[in-house]
């Protein structure tokens, strides 16, 4: 068995291509159903974030699965295969493993160190545990992925400073018009982003933020807990008459702002200038709506052009980081290997059992002439015996899965207790 990765992401892939193979919540089930229902598909895991989707999977033959994963991807994305194949990527075994562990990291990522990943790769894997598609294999892989991203973030400092996308597009549209300070910001979307964004903005007191969001409940419990405005969705138009920065982060696969709504609404706004940031994935904003004179739109891609100046900052820690996934993948493999053995180790123990029990039942006539307690004494040393026999071959055996030596031993074991 193999575990392979196959995907697309932010640097292999236009923000065009990324947006048609998102997987919300929603359809997260049906996706897991569709990839597990594969012939070479053992097990499955789908993260699919505003930065990549990325298929994890459990496989025995690695150009199969890679045909079925890509064939996944194309019917998600409405893509022909000459579309997709140059964006995508794979890694199997050891490569998948630290690929995994430096995306929990926040290594991959555009914004380097950034906390919401980690997150993310949770609820990933418990959508997949909650459908049956991640089971033995891909549970141990991703509790180590989750494992190694706390150290990373515990033990260094990777994820100080501007560490999400919510952060960072609240810093870039604080550079692109100076300052932030007595500005209006329009945050249309309430979930995990839209509440990143409102978190960055109440930093500064003087900034006037706005939260619509079209569940006006959980709109109006973010603004609450923030002390920030709330409008309704119907409000849209109003609020875009009167607001300096428009953050979007809804992503439901349809338009919030296109040219249609903008354009009159500028034509009101006495030549304002209107920063847009569009941080959902699909975008929520039409591409020609930044053609509106009076516009700035800036999109996923730009963030991700504008974080790059800052990388240089965090490489002392990434290369920190990378040492630590180094040690975690090590970690991983060693605990992967010795759980192969596990079966033939158990197998072992069974069959000792068995003659053990066969033996003790043998002498039954015999031990009846005891006490319950002298019984109980001679079980006990059966068993004792059995256990201090097979305890060294256990352990050699442990130790040495998944090496030439190991495989020798095992079949050595099968041939010799007929362990089939």
């Amino acid at each position: 068995m193999s575990v392979v990765v196959i995907g697309v992401n932010h640097r292999t892939s236009p923000l065009r291509v990324l947006e048609r193979v998102a997987v919300g919540v929603g359809a997260m089930p049906k996706a897991l159903h569709a990839l597990s229902s594969k012939d070479n598909i053992r097990e499955a895991v789908v993260l699919s974030t505003c930065n990549r989707t990325e298929v994890y999977a459990v496989t025995e033959k690695f150009h199969a699965a890679y045909d079925d994963i890509a064939e996944f991807f194309c019917e998600l994305g409405g893509l022909r295969s000459d579309e997709l194949h140059q964006h995508l990527y794979s890694q199997h075994d050891e490569a998948a493993v630290r690929h995994l562990f430096e995306v929990a990291c926040g290594l991959d990522s555009a914004v380097i160190g950034e906390n919401e990943i980690l997150g993310q790769v949770r609820d990933a894997w418990s959508l997949a545990q909650a459908s049956g598609a991640s089971r033995t294999t891909l549970n141990l892989l991703f509790r180590h992925a989750l494992e190694t991203g706390k150290r990373a973030r515990s033990e260094t400092g990777i994820s100080r400073s501007t560490t999400s996308i919510s952060f960072a597009a609240v810093e870039m549209a604080r550079e692109l018009l100076g300052t932030l300070a007595y500005r209006k910001v329009l945050i249309v979307g309430a979930g995990t982003m839209g509440e990143g964004v409102a978190m960055a903005l109440t930093m500064n007191s003087t900034t006037e933020v706005t939260v619509i969001n079209r569940t006006e409940s959980r709109g109006r419990n973010l603004a609450e807990r923030l002390g920030a405005s709330m409008w309704p969705m119907s409000g849209l138009r109003d609020a875009l008459l009167d607001t300096d920065v428009v953050v979007t982060c809804v992503g439901s696969g349809s338009f919030i702002l296109d040219r249609d709504l903008v354009e009159p609404i500028m034509s009101g706004r006495s030549g304002r200038t209107l920063l847009v940031v569009d941080i959902a994935v699909p975008r929520d904003v039409e591409e020609t709506v930044g053609t509106i004179a009076g516009v700035e739109l800036r999109n996923l891609d730009d963030l991700r052009d504008w974080v790059k100046s800052g990388v240089e900052t965090r490489e002392g820690e990434a290369s920190k980081v990378s040492a630590i996934v180094a040690e975690e993948v090590e970690r991983y493999g060693l605990e992967a290997t010795a759980r192969h053995a596990a079966p033939l180790i158990a197998a072992l123990h069974a069959a000792a059992e068995k003659v053990r029990i066969a033996e003790v039942e043998r002498h039954a006539r015999r031990l009846a002439e005891l006490s319950p307690e002298q019984a109980e004494a001679v079980v006990a040393l059966t068993r004792g015996i059995t256990a201090k026999l097979l305890h060294e071959p256990s352990v050699r055996l442990k130790e040495s899965a998944g090496t030439p030596q190991g495989e020798r031993l095992a079949d050595a074991l099968r041939d010799l207790f007929d362990l089939h």
